[in-house]
């Protein structure tokens, strides 16, 4: 394993479009089909009225804004198991704790071959992270041609640089969970919005047109179900993905601290 190898970074920025693009698709499918099928409505007429108790009858009046919910929720749910599976990766075989641990240990008894083995059986981030300090300090611990300051500087630059190459894998795709959580609510509002104005429409004649009321009433609150349920998802889904990322992080550099400290320790 290279010791600059990157842990597997999920979704290229190709595969993220397309699979938005497959999201959009699959949700005005899933509108027209499925919560659009004729036998959700009386007399199989998708532009009557809603069986008595079919909530797709009553999800398909809620207007052209709900295909565009249905894909953002998509989005969601593909980006959140994208994100976890690439985490887990990024997390490695054992326990991070248990690991960091061992390299601790090896440190202290100068098993650094020891350590860069621990390392290619952990794998992950942290492991890349490790490893190419460990590679990196068994290279200057015995190198003439610098001084001390020289070879942390040295080690130092290498630790940091293999951060540089992980951390960004890490919270890649982050921000699209960030965006659909603030535009399902928006978008779900907008669809309230126009279901309230076709409901006021219906009643600024002399005699409500109760079809129209009551399909204004449905493409408002469906609408609005739907936002606030994406956005729910995708703030729940991107806090826990980020409290992930930082305790990474945190391993990250508790174990680089520990490498530099031995280092220089070492080498009085």
């Amino acid at each position: 394993m290279s010791k600059k190898q990157k842990t597997a970074s999920g979704f290229s920025s190709l595969m993220a479009s397309i699979a938005i693009v497959i999201a959009l698709i699959s949700g005005v499918l899933i509108f027209k089909y499925v919560f659009g099928n004729p036998g959700n409505f009386v007399d199989n007429d998708p532009t009557g009225e809603p069986m008595e108790g079919n909530l797709m009858g009553v999800i398909y009046k809620g207007g052209f804004i709900v295909p565009i919910l249905v894909a953002i929720n998509l989005i969601i749910i593909i980006f959140s198991l994208e994100r976890f599976f690439t985490l887990s990766r990024s997390k490695g075989k054992g326990n991070i704790d248990t690991f960091v641990t061992k390299i601790k240990g090896c440190l202290e008894t100068k098993e650094i071959s020891t350590a860069i083995a621990e390392c290619d059986k952990q794998r992950g981030s942290l492991a890349n992270v490790v490893r190419a300090g460990l590679v990196k300090y068994e290279h200057v611990v015995n190198d003439a041609s610098m001084d001390k300051e020289q070879k942390i500087e040295s080690l130092k630059k290498e630790l940091e640089e293999a951060t540089s190459l992980e951390l960004p894998m890490m919270s890649k795709n982050l921000v699209i969970l960030s965006t659909c959580a603030s535009i399902a609510t928006l978008i779900g509002l907008i669809g309230t919005v126009l279901g309230m104005i076709r409901s006021f429409a219906a009643m600024s004649h002399g005699s409500p047109d109760t079809s129209a009321l009551a399909t204004g009433i449905s493409e408002a609150l469906i609408n609005t179900a739907f936002g606030i349920t994406g956005s729910t998802i995708a703030i729940i889904m991107y806090n826990f993905f980020s409290t992930k990322i930082d305790g990474m992080t945190y391993s990250i550099d508790e174990a680089s601290f520990t490498i530099v400290q031995d280092f220089s320790a070492s080498n009085k």
